[in-house]
C-alpha cells in the first residue's frame, strides 16, 4: 500500500475535475474547451494512480467545435453514477451550430456514451447533477444574476429533472451567490447530502488567483442554505504570488467505501516567476467532517505537494511508453485535435508504423481544424522529440512541431522551402510571426526535438540519429503560459502540417513521437 502521494495527480491542462465512485472504482472528467475528442475520462481504485479509459464525447456528431474560439467549447463537467448508469452533464460555449447544457449517459465510463441531449431553459455554465435518496433527480447551475449588482455576480440555481425525458420540470430555485459579500463568479455548483443535511458546494472568485472554495448547507434542497461561517474553506489567495501552488478552487468531493472524505480540485504551479504553461491541474486534498461542515486539508488548510495515501489498497496501472511508435490502429487517448475534424487528415494505415498527416490550408493562427495531433505539456522540465519524413514542394508547404497556448501564441519548428531544405523556428505572440532562427537539413529523415527546462525553451535537429544541432536554445516560453496568452488552456505539443492557405496534396510521415519528463537541472 502506498504511503505518500504527490500532487498533482493529473499533471497538465486537466481543469475543472469531477469525480463519483460507483463501488470500488473512481471516475474523473475534465473539461477540454476548443479540443477533440472532448472530456477525457480517467479511473483509478486508489485515487492516486489515474488511468485514461476513453473520451466522452469521441465522436463528430456529438461534438460541433467547428468555429468555437480559443477556450471556448466544453466547459466544467460533472460525471455522476446512480442505479447502473453512468451521467455526465457539460456546457459548449459559444458553438457555432449548437450552444448551451447537455447531459449525455453511458453503461460503461469507458464508452460508447449516447448522443447529447440539450436541456431546454438551462441558461449559464458549470451544471451538476444530484440523486437524492427518494429518487428524485435535481439539475444545477449558474447563470448572472439580472440585473447585476456588479460585474460577475452569478447565482447558483436549482431545478428538478425529470430522468424519462432529459427534461427540466418544476419551477427553478435560486439558493446562493457566493460566499462573500460582493463574491465574483459563484459556480461550480454541486450537491451532497451528509447525514441528512444538504451541502452545496460551490466556487467564487474567479479562476484564477483569487480562486474559493466555498460550502453552504440546508435542511431543505431547495433551500435556504445557511454559508459556513469559515467560508471559504480553501483559498490560496492570501498566499502571495510566488507560492508553489495558486488559483486552488472548482471542487468536487468523493466518499470512499470506508468512510474517507476527498476532493479534488484545479490548481496551477506557477515557475519562471508567475507563468504557468501547464494550465490548470487536478490535485487531491482530504477532507474531514467536523461539527457538520466539511475541513478541507486538516492542519494546513492548503493544498499540498504530498499528503499520507487514501485508506485504499494501492493500485498502479501499466506505465504508458513514452515514446508513441504509432502501431495501433487508432491513435493513442492522449492525443488531441483543434476542433472537431472536418475530415480525415491523419492516417495510421496508410504506412504501418507511421502517422501520416495530410497538408492543408489550415493554420494554426486560424479559428480552423488544421492537421494538428497534439498532447498535453505535462511537466516544468520536459522532451519532445520526434523522427518525420517529409518533402516540401514548395515555400508555403511545412510540417514539423508546434507548441501552442492558443491561435495568437505558439512556436512552430518545422521542415520546410526557402530555395533550400531548412528547419525554421516561428514565434507567434500577440498575433505577430516572427522567424527566430533557420537551420539547413538535407532530404530524408529528419529528426526534431524540444527539451524545456522551466521557461527556457531549447530546439534541435538532426539528420542522423542523436547527432543534435541546436537552432535556438533558451527561448523564452512564457508566451505558452496562461497569463501571457489568456484563456483557460494550458500548452499543448503536436505533430503539425500545412500548405498554409494553398491547396495541397503532400503529407508528412511520422515515425514516433516521445515525450517524457526530465529531472530538474
Amino acid at each position: 500500500m502506498a504511503t505518500v502521494f504527490r500532487n498533482p495527480v493529473l499533471p497538465g491542462c486537466y481543469p475543472d475535475p469531477s469525480i463519483c465512485r460507483a463501488g470500488d472504482d473512481y471516475y474523473l472528467v475534465n473539461s477540454t474547451f476548443e479540443y477533440f475528442p472532448g472530456l477525457p475520462v480517467f479511473h483509478s481504485r486508489d485515487l492516486i494512480h489515474w488511468r485514461q479509459i476513453g473520451h466522452v464525447l469521441s465522436r463528430p456528431s456529438q461534438l460541433p467545435l467547428q468555429g468555437v474560439r480559443c477556450s471556448g467549447g466544453l466547459y466544467a463537467p460533472t460525471i455522476r453514477f446512480w442505479q447502473g448508469t453512468f451521467y455526465v452533464v457539460c456546457t459548449l460555449v459559444d458553438g457555432k451550430t449548437r450552444s448551451g447544457n447537455f447531459i449525455v449517459t453511458a453503461s460503461d465510463p469507458a464508452g460508447p456514451w449516447s448522443e447529447p441531449i440539450w436541456l431546454e431553459n438551462a441558461p449559464g455554465y458549470d451544471p451538476s447533477l444530484f440523486f437524492d435518496e427518494d429518487g428524485r433527480a435535481w439539475y444545477t447551475g449558474n447563470r448572472l444574476v439580472t440585473p447585476a449588482n456588479y460585474e460577475g455576480h452569478t447565482e447558483i440555481w436549482l431545478q428538478e429533472l425529470d430522468l424519462s425525458t432529459m427534461r427540466l420540470v418544476g419551477e427553478p430555485h435560486v439558493i446562493w451567490d457566493g460566499a462573500l459579500k460582493g463574491a465574483i463568479w459563484s459556480e461550480a455548483p454541486h450537491l451532497y447530502k451528509v447525514g441528512g443535511q444538504y451541502y452545496l458546494l460551490t466556487a467564487e472568485g474567479g479562476t484564477a488567483h483569487h480562486h474559493a472554495v466555498s460550502v453552504a448547507r440546508s435542511d431543505s434542497i431547495t433551500g435556504p442554505y445557511q454559508g459556513n461561517p469559515g467560508n471559504p474553506i480553501l483559498t490560496h489567495r492570501h498566499l502571495g504570488l510566488d507560492y508553489p501552488i495558486v488559483g486552488a478552487g472548482h471542487a468536487d468531493l468523493v466518499e470512499t467505501r470506508n468512510g474517507e472524505w476527498w476532493m479534488v480540485l484545479l490548481a496551477m504551479r506557477p515557475y519562471g516567476g508567475y507563468f504557468y504553461n501547464l494550465g490548470r491541474e487536478t490535485f487531491l486534498v482530504p477532507v474531514r467532517w467536523e461539527d457538520g461542515w466539511p475541513v478541507v486539508s486538516p492542519g494546513s488548510g492548503r493544498v499540498e505537494f504530498t499528503y499520507p495515501a487514501p485508506n485504499l489498497p494501492e493500485h498502479r496501472w501499466p506505465a504508458q511508453a513514452a515514446c508513441d511508435h504509432f502501431e495501433s490502429p487508432e491513435l493513442a487517448f492522449c492525443w488531441n485535435f483543434l476542433r472537431t475534424p472536418e475530415e480525415t487528415f491523419w492516417n495510421l494505415q496508410a504506412r504501418p508504423g507511421y502517422l501520416r498527416l495530410y497538408l492543408r490550408p489550415q493554420r494554426l493562427s486560424e479559428v480552423a481544424n488544421p492537421s494538428f495531433v497534439g498532447r498535453r505539456q505535462q511537466h516544468i522540465h520536459f522532451l519532445a522529440q520526434t523522427a518525420l519524413e517529409f518533402a516540401p514542394r514548395n515555400e508555403n508547404e511545412c510540417a514539423g512541431l508546434a507548441l501552442i497556448q492558443n491561435s495568437d501564441f505558439y512556436f512552430c519548428f518545422v521542415v520546410t522551402l526557402r530555395d533550400t531544405l531548412r528547419v525554421q523556428l516561428v514565434r507567434r505572440a500577440r498575433g505577430i510571426e516572427e522567424i527566430l532562427a533557420e537551420y539547413p537539413v538535407v532530404p530524408g529523415r529528419i529528426y526534431l526535438r524540444v527539451e524545456a527546462h522551466e521557461q527556457d525553451y531549447n530546439f534541435y535537429v538532426a539528420c542522423r540519429p542523436d547527432d543534435w544541432q541546436p537552432v535556438a536554445e533558451r527561448v523564452d516560453g512564457r508566451i505558452l503560459s496562461t497569463p501571457v496568452a489568456g484563456g483557460f488552456v494550458g500548452a499543448c505539443i503536436a505533430m503539425y502540417a500545412s500548405s498554409n492557405g494553398q491547396p495541397s496534396t503532400n503529407y508528412a510521415d511520422f515515425d514516433w513521437f516521445e515525450y517524457s519528463g526530465l529531472e530538474a537541472v
